[in-house]
């Protein structure tokens, strides 16, 4: 396998699952400005702050943005300019997947061409003014639906464990990302009411779609310490960052084992395998919330650094 189908491959599994956490985000983050009784500040912000985009967007729009959610559904939505807009990553998943046509599987190759010629054309638009919980549905639809063809309808050698390993590192810091902004905000609440907190967790829950097995296995007790724990280490829960990085790690070592010393990526491997082995060995009970800052930034910077590590071991790239 050549180093430039293996690169399309992992961007390819990485804009589609970023497209569609993004999808997910806004979509909850736009019902929880109704029912949660936060300010427009405290609902929003967080979500530039998680996408990576707070220093672009405050220099385009005002730090006064940052507190109107219709500027910044339409910013990470639309776009042109954002590399993490709905449209620029399902543009950029469809880009890579017709790189490497010979390789995707023909089932999603329409669905992701779908999704990108839905996402250019005025349907959608007419769907983000008239139904916006519609309209984000229909993008994690449509990226849930191509992940799912991904896995049956492709062998399982090389192509597709690139493209896994490209969502599950995507995945894991997202979840990573998405825990620390708003588990941070939850506490710094001056004014707390059970009733809200409790719809906030959640609606972080629902976030990360884990909402129904949060419940499975918590039987309905919903407090900040058991969604944090939940989401960072919860082994049997595809979105939690536990499973995500041992995924990741698992789909890297399907590509190069540990033991073949004489293969590229030996920086990539050890990196990924001492983050999860990491990730392992933190006890969920007592679960130390007081430390989840620290950790969960330890979390994104070494994904950050696994990717830099795959570019250059892999594709042949400086730090990206």
């Amino acid at each position: 396998m050549i180093s430039r189908v293996a690169e399309h491959c992992f961007w390819f599994g990485r804009y589609l699952e970023r497209a569609e956490s993004t999808a997910r985000v806004l979509g909850v983050t736009s019902h929880l400005a109704t029912d949660a009784g936060l300010t427009p500040g405290q609902t929003w912000h967080p979500v530039v702050i998680v996408s990576g985009e707070e220093e672009p967007f405050t220099a385009r729009f005002g730090p006064e943005a940052l507190a109107d959610g219709e500027a910044v559904q339409r910013y990470l939505t639309w776009d042109g300019e954002s590399p993490v807009s709905i449209r620029c990553t399902v543009g950029a998943a469809r880009l890579n997947a017709r790189s490497i046509r010979e390789v995707v599987s023909l089932e999603a190759w329409e669905t992701v061409n779908e999704l990108h010629l839905w996402v250019d054309g005025p349907r959608s638009r007419e769907a983000f003014e008239q139904d916006r919980y519609g309209f984000y549905r229909q993008v994690r639809n449509l990226a849930q639906l191509c992940l799912g063809h991904l896995r049956s309808t492709m062998l399982h050698d090389e192509p597709l464990e690139f493209m896994r390993l490209g969502v599950n590192l995507e995945r894991g810091g997202q979840t990573a990302r998405i825990l620390d902004v708003h588990h941070h905000l939850f506490t710094a609440l001056e004014q707390r009411h059970d009733v809200v907190e409790t719809a906030l967790w959640l609606g972080l829950l629902r976030a990360c779609s884990g909402y129904e097995p949060f419940m499975k296995r918590h039987h309905g007790l919903v407090n900040g310490e058991a969604v944090a724990a939940f989401l960072m280490l919860e082994p049997r829960f595809p979105r939690s960052v536990r499973y995500a990085v041992h995924n990741a790690r698992e789909r890297l070592e399907a590509i190069r084992p540990p033991e073949d010393a004489g293969l590229p990526g030996q920086d990539s491997v050890a990196r990924l395998g001492t983050l999860d082995g990491w990730l392992g060995v933190l006890p969920r009970e007592p679960f130390e919330t007081r430390l989840l800052h620290e950790r969960l930034t330890h979390v994104v910077d070494e994904a950050a650094r696994v990717g830099s590590d795959i570019a250059r071991e892999f594709f042949g790239q400086g730090p990206v």
